[in-house]
C-alpha cells in the first residue's frame, strides 16, 4: 500500500506547486514558392531546402565512406546467433519457433571491406555498367552490405518486398529488366518457380549457402549462374576492382511500392533525394551518435527503413537486426522462455508503423487488465497522472514525478522493447491519438510522427522531439516545403476558418524523379514550377495548425458518398475504430446505393478469447467463436463505443459487421508489407460477405 499513498501523495504536492510553463512554439513559417496557388509552409530553421547536412557529400556512397573512416572501430552490423529451430503443434497446427543467442557484431570498417568486396565481386561476376541488380530478401545486413555495394559501382538498385506475388514479382523484374538478384534461399525457391517468366535474370547471389545442398537448384534447372554471399566476397577480395562512384543525379532505388492497389509502381530516386531527406531527419532527432543502438526489423524494401538505416550508419550507430516476429520476448516466432531481439539488444532508437504499436499497446493493455487488483490501480493512476503532466506542467510531464512514475510503474514496460528507448519513428501510415499517448507515456520517450510517401523519399513533415501533442505529423522537414491547395469537390479550401485546409503538395529536393516507365502516371502527379521546385500531389487531405504542423484529415481516394449524400473517409473510420480491445485490423465499406456502411473486422484472438471465457461462452476453435451471434453484439457494441468516444457520426460507424478468424498479413496478400490495406483484393476475396451484410 506504501507506494500506492506515495504515488497519490506526490502528484498533488506537485500539482500545488508548480504552473502550467508551456508556451506555443512556432515550428513552420509561411513560405515563398510558385507553382499552383495554394497556402505553402516551410521548416522554421531553414529558409530554403536543404539538400545535404555532409560538406562536400552529394551521394549515398560518399556518405556511406566517410563515415566507416570515422568510426571504423565502433559496431555498425549485428545479427543474432541461431542456436536452434523447433516446431511447435497447436490447435492441430505446426509453428516454427527460434532459439536465438546474442548479438554477433561487424564493426564499421569490417562492413565498409565487405562493401568492396561485394563490389568488386559483382564485376568479376560478369555485371555490366547500366545493368541494374534487385535485392528481393527480409531485412538483414546481407541486405545493407549488397545495398552499399551496388552504390560503389553506381549499379541502380531495384527493391522488391520478399511478399510479393508471383504475378508483382514478374512485373517489376521484367519492366526494369534486372540482370542480378540477390536474395534468400526462401526467396530463391520463389523464384525459382517463375523462373520461365523471368526474361533477363542471369545471375543470383543467394545470402544462404542452404541452396547449395538443394539439388533442385544446382542441377541446372535454370539459366542462371547461382553464387553464394560468401564466395562473392572471397572472389572479390582476390580480385579488388576500383569503384566507379555515382553523381548525386544518378538514380540510386528503383523503390517498387508495395501495392496497395493494382501492380506495384517502381518509383526512381537519386542519391540527392535519399541523401536530402537523410540530411533532414539529422536535424530533427536529437543528439544522434555512436551511443545509440537501433533495432532494424522493417523491410528494407520501404524507403522509411532505408532512409532510416542510411542515417544511423552516417553517424556511427549500431544497427542490430531482428525481425517482426521476434521483437520481443512474447513474439510468435520466439521459443518460450528465451528472449526477444529487443531484450538482448536493449535498443535507443527504432522506427515503427502504427500496426507494430498497436500490437505493443494492446499486449500490455490485456496484461494490466489480466492481473487486476492493486497493480492495476496503481498503472491507471500513474497513467492519468502522466497524462495530466504532458497536458499540464513541464516539470510534472519531464521532471521527478515522470522518475517515480517510470520507477514504480512504467519501468516493466519500457522492458518490452529493452528498456532503454528514447526515440521512436512512426511512419507508414497513421497513428491513431490513443496509440500514440499510451506509448509515450508508458515507454517513457517521445514519438516521432512522420508524413511522407515513397515519391517523395519518406520526407515530408516530422514531429519534433519536444512535441507531445497527438494526432498531428509535425512541421515540414528541413528538405521540404508543404503546400496545400483548394479541392473544392471535396470541400477543401485553403480559405477555411479557422484552419486552412486542402490536399497536400510536398515539394523539395527530396521528391523523386517519377515513376520507372510510366510517363502518364508521373506528369499526372509531379510538376515543377516556374522557380524550378519540383512538386508531388499526394491525393492525401490535410491542415494546418496555427503553430505550422500539419495534420492529415482525409485522403481523396477513400472517400465514399452514401445514398444520402454523406459523405464517409474510410481511412478516418478506420483509424478512429482500431483502439477497440477486440480488434487487429478493420476494412471499412460503404456501397453508394445504401445509407450505411459496414465493416471486416479481423478479432484479436486473446481479447476475444478472454471475453468468451468470462462469459462462459462455448466453442470448438475460434472460427466458431467468431460467428456466434454474442460475439458479433459484443464487438459491434466495442466499434460504437470507440466512434462516439472519436466523435463519429452516425452513418460512419458500420451497422454490421463480419467477424473474421484468420488474420491479415502480407503472405496472405491482403495487406501490404508496410501493413496497409489491399481495399481492392480485400473486398474481391470477401465479395460474398459483404454482399450477405447488405442484404440480410
Amino acid at each position: 500500500m506504501g507506494p500506492y499513498l506515495v504515488g497519490v501523495i506526490i502528484p498533488i504536492v506537485f500539482t500545488l506547486l508548480v504552473r502550467n510553463t508551456k508556451k506555443a512554439k512556432k515550428r513552420g513559417v509561411l513560405a515563398d514558392v510558385g507553382g499552383e496557388p495554394g497556402y505553402a509552409i516551410r521548416n522554421y530553421r531553414f529558409t530554403s531546402p536543404v539538400e545535404s547536412a555532409w560538406v562536400g557529400v552529394t551521394t549515398l556512397a560518399e556518405l556511406f565512406e566517410q563515415s566507416c573512416k570515422i568510426h571504423s572501430n565502433m559496431n555498425l552490423l549485428g545479427t543474432r546467433k541461431l542456436i536452434a529451430r523447433e516446431m511447435e503443434v497447436s490447435d492441430g497446427r505446426s509453428f516454427e519457433k527460434l532459439h536465438l543467442g546474442d548479438y554477433e557484431w561487424l564493426s564499421y570498417g569490417q562492413v565498409f571491406e565487405a562493401v568492396c568486396n561485394f563490389s568488386s565481386g559483382l564485376v568479376q561476376l560478369g555485371h555490366q555498367k547500366g545493368e541494374r541488380a534487385a535485392i528481393f530478401a527480409d531485412t538483414r545486413e546481407e541486405w545493407f552490405i549488397a545495398l552499399q555495394g551496388c552504390f560503389r559501382r553506381n549499379v541502380t538498385v531495384v527493391t522488391i518486398y520478399a511478399s510479393l506475388g508471383e504475378e508483382a514479382l514478374c512485373h517489376s523484374f521484367n519492366e526494369t529488366e534486372v540482370t542480378t538478384v540477390i536474395c534468400g534461399y526462401k526467396e530463391l525457391k520463389k523464384l525459382a518457380n517463375i523462373s520461365g517468366q523471368l526474361d533477363s535474370v542471369k545471375r543470383i547471389i543467394c545470402m544462404d549457402d542452404e541452396f547449395q545442398s538443394d539439388d533442385s537448384l544446382v542441377s541446372g534447372s535454370t539459366n542462371w549462374t547461382i553464387t553464394s554471399f560468401s564466395d562473392l566476397d572471397k572472389l572479390g577480395r582476390e580480385n579488388p576492382v576500383d569503384p566507379d562512384l555515382p553523381l548525386s543525379t544518378d538514380v540510386a532505388v528503383i523503390m517498387y511500392t508495395s501495392g496497395s492497389t493494382g501492380m506495384p509502381k517502381g518509383v526512381m530516386m537519386t542519391h540527392g533525394n535519399v541523401l536530402a531527406t537523410a540530411s533532414a531527419v539529422l536535424t530533427i532527432v536529437p543528439g544522434l551518435g555512436n551511443r545509440d543502438v537501433y533495432l532494424a526489423y522493417l523491410p528494407l524494401a520501404h524507403i522509411l527503413e532505408l532512409a532510416a538505416e542510411n542515417v544511423m550508419a552516417a553517424t556511427g550507430i549500431s544497427i542490430g537486426y531482428g525481425s517482426a516476429l521476434t521483437l520481443t520476448d512474447t513474439s510468435n516466432k520466439i521459443k518460450r522462455g528465451t528472449k526477444g531481439d529487443a531484450t538482448v539488444l536493449q535498443p535507443t532508437l527504432m522506427a515503427a508503423v502504427p500496426a507494430i504499436l498497436d500490437r505493443v499497446r494492446d499486449g500490455v493493455r490485456k496484461k494490466i487488465d489480466g492481473t487486476g487488483g492493486l497493480p492495476k490501480k496503481l498503472f491507471d493512476l500513474a497513467y492519468a497522472r502522466r497524462m495530466s503532466a504532458i497536458n499540464g506542467s513541464w516539470f510534472g510531464a519531464w521532471g521527478i514525478e515522470r522518475i517515480l512514475w517510470n520507477l514504480l510503474v512504467f519501468r516493466k514496460v519500457r522492458a518490452i522493447l529493452g528498456g532503454r528507448i528514447r526515440f521512436i519513428l512512426s511512419g507508414g501510415a497513421p497513428l491513431s491519438s490513443d496509440t500514440q499517448r499510451f506509448i509515450n507515456i508508458c515507454l517513457g520517450a517521445p514519438i516521432g510522427q512522420g508524413y511522407g510517401l515513397t515519391e517523395t523519399c519518406a520526407g515530408g513533415t516530422f514531429s519534433e522531439y519536444d512535441d507531445t501533442s497527438v494526432g498531428r505529423v509535425g512541421a515540414p522537414l528541413p528538405c521540404s516545403v508543404i503546400k496545400l491547395i483548394d479541392w473544392p469537390e471535396g470541400g477543401y479550401l485553403i480559405s477555411d476558418s479557422p484552419k486552412p485546409r486542402g490536399e497536400i503538395l510536398i515539394g523539395g529536393p527530396n521528391v523523386t524523379l517519377g515513376y520507372f516507365k510510366n510517363e502518364e502516371k508521373t506528369t499526372e502527379v509531379y510538376k515543377v514550377d516556374e522557380k524550378g521546385m519540383r512538386w508531388f500531389y499526394s491525393g492525401d487531405i490535410g491542415q494546418f495548425h496555427d503553430d505550422g504542423c500539419l495534420e492529415i484529415i482525409d485522403r481523396k481516394k477513400d472517400i465514399v458518398k452514401l445514398q444520402h449524400g454523406e459523405y464517409v473517409s474510410l481511412g478516418k473510420v478506420e483509424a478512429a475504430l482500431s483502439v477497440s480491445p477486440y480488434i487487429d485490423n478493420i476494412m471499412m465499406y460503404a456501397d453508394s446505393f445504401h445509407s450505411y456502411c459496414v465493416a471486416l473486422v479481423v478479432a484479436s484472438q486473446s481479447s476475444l478469447e478472454a471475453w468468451a471465457s468470462k462469459q462462459g461462452i462455448t466453442y470448438s476453435d475460434f472460427s466458431e467463436l467468431c460467428e456466434k451471434e454474442e460475439t458479433l453484439k459484443e464487438v459491434s457494441t466495442s466499434l460504437i463505443k470507440a466512434g462516439k468516444a472519436a466523435r463519429l457520426e452516425k452513418f460512419e460507424i458500420p451497422t454490421k459487421i463480419k467477424v473474421i478468424s484468420e488474420a491479415w498479413t502480407p503472405e496472405s496478400g491482403l495487406v501490404t508489407a508496410a501493413l496497409k490495406l489491399k481495399r481492392e483484393v480485400i473486398r474481391k476475396t470477401f465479395s460474398d460477405d459483404l454482399v450477405k451484410l447488405y442484404s440480410s
